[in-house]
């Protein structure tokens, strides 16, 4: 697990081996009863089952800013069977969709640290 705050915002990083579907789900609902509070879970998965599976999601942050940049990072390090999951809790100061991919890929890569 990793955390850094950005201008406020309080970034949690965690990274899963996955195998399926039923596996990422359940990772998911126990991270959003963890963080009932967070104002952003995004995420973005890579796994090869009965077909190849590749899934990248924003939760309401600006489109491609959050999800894209996490499965970047995954892409990158040539990972498979990898759920990488970041938790935002706002701290009032926007960062801007700039801000926001440097952030969910910095917290990304340094799951790889």
């Amino acid at each position: 697990m990793v955390e850094i705050v950005i201008k406020k915002s309080k970034f949690i990083g965690e990274k899963f081996s996955v195998k399926s579907l039923d596996e990422i789900n359940k990772i998911l609902l126990n991270i959003k009863i963890r963080h009932k509070k967070a104002t952003h879970i995004c995420f973005a998965y890579k796994f090869f089952d009965n077909n190849n599976y590749e899934k990248a999601f924003d939760d309401g942050e600006p489109s491609g800013t959050a999800g894209k940049p996490i499965l970047n990072v995954i892409n990158k390090k040539g990972e498979n069977n990898t759920l990488i999951v970041v938790v935002r809790y706002f701290g009032g100061i926007k960062l801007g969709a700039g801000g926001l991919i440097r952030a969910y890929s910095k917290v990304a890569s340094l799951l790889y640290s």
